[in-house]
């Protein structure tokens, strides 16, 4: 068999595998129909490769099966993983990232705590197994303790360096930043300096617990975080991040964005004199009766569904209206609504029913008989 290139009247060329026996051409395939170079180029190498599938030599049938004899007799122990390196590694490397640390071993090191954290998140003792397992190397885990000293005191300033100069020059500069914070707790029955029991946002407020803050670009890029006592109002973190942050970078003071949490009559003043522009999350809940009035009288729906109120000349408040949690709010009503009805009706109810914990502030207990404030 062989390729035979042949010109029709259209000018076209067609591509095909022809088969001669006994003195006659046999069209065993048509490849393609082409009409420039870059196309003929292109069709010829793919008929080229399906000529050697559909006539193998002996050659190839040889090198193909001692290919597959070695493929078969390869053992676990003998794969490792190398495609996080050759992609996070190098990414890692772009950003700057390995000019940071000096030694080689403490870069191999920083890398591999990234890459297992994405490839396979866990703890610290974890990165053990992960570097056993898909790469066959031994690290103590003494090793990796020494070195977080070491991250810690002398190079999380100069990560972050490197973070927030990639971060400038691929979206072009920071002009908002977005603020929030969380908890991360210990399986640990005593305080100590830093881990201290406070809020939980995990549930788990009998556990010491210590508060990050991460800043982030407007596109999601990390710009840098702090940590905090675990007893901390997460309030108290935000102004304090957001100079530090500026000073450290020598920027202009950025547009802040960040969650009803951190919406403080004290955070807003203290932007405001600090001259920052800002965009917080509100809580419609707890805003004033004048507030709440307003907002009703918006009479908002689906083709008026965003309006806003303005405060005075530097503040003002977006109220959206979204049909979808209308419905869900209108569904959990109805359904704790049934439910109250539903203890009512079981005569079990007590004074110890007379709380604030969800629909229950809406009960209203007589001598006579227990009625549901609508």
């Amino acid at each position: 068999m062989f390729i035979r290139k042949r010109k029709n009247p259209s000018g076209s060329i067609s591509i095909q595998i022809i088969d001669k026996s006994n003195g006659k051409y046999k069209v065993v395939e048509t490849i393609a129909c082409v009409k420039d170079k870059k196309e003929l180029e292109f069709y010829l190498a793919k008929a080229e490769s399906r000529l050697k599938q559909l006539n193998p030599n002996l050659f190839y049938t040889v090198e193909f099966n001692e290919k597959k004899h070695r493929f078969i007799g390869i053992k676990n122990k003998e794969i490792s993983v190398v495609g996080p390196d050759i992609i996070f590694g190098y990414i890692m490397e772009y950003i700057g990232c390995d000019k940071v640390l000096k030694k080689l071993k403490e870069k191999e090191l920083f890398k591999q705590l990234v890459l297992s954290r994405i490839i396979d998140p866990g703890s610290k003792l974890n990165l053990i197994d992960y570097l056993y397992i898909y790469k066959h190397q031994n690290l103590d885990k003494n090793e990796i303790y020494r070195f977080l000293d070491t991250l810690s005191l002398n190079l999380k300033d100069k990560i972050e360096q490197c973070i927030f100069e990639y971060t400038s020059m691929v979206t072009g500069g920071i002009r908002v930043s977005f603020y929030d914070v969380t908890t991360l707790y210990f399986e640990a029955s005593s305080e100590d300096d830093l881990r201290k029991v406070g809020f939980s946002k995990d549930g788990k407020f009998t556990k010491p617990q210590i508060i990050l803050g991460l800043l982030t670009s407007l596109e999601g890029y990390p710009l840098g975080f702090e940590i905090h006592e675990g007893n901390c109002y997460e309030g108290k973190t935000f102004i304090p991040m957001l100079e530090k942050f500026q000073k450290k970078f020598n920027i202009e003071k950025p547009i802040v964005v960040a969650d009803s949490g951190l919406l403080s009559k004290a955070n807003i003043l203290e932007l405001e004199k600090l001259n920052y522009r800002y965009i917080l999350g509100a809580r419609i809940k707890s805003s004033s009766s004048e507030i709440k009035n307003k907002i009703v009288s918006l009479n908002l729906n689906d083709e008026k569904n965003i309006e806003t109120i303005y405060f005075s000349k530097n503040q003002k408040m977006i109220v959206s209206y979204s049909q979808q949690r209308a419905k869900k709010d209108r569904y959990t009503r109805t359904k704790n609504y049934e439910k109250l009805k539903i203890k009512i009706k079981s005569g079990n109810l007590t004074k110890a029913h007379l709380n604030n914990k969800g629909y229950n502030k809406y009960l209203v207990l007589r001598f006579s008989n227990n009625n549901i404030n609508r």
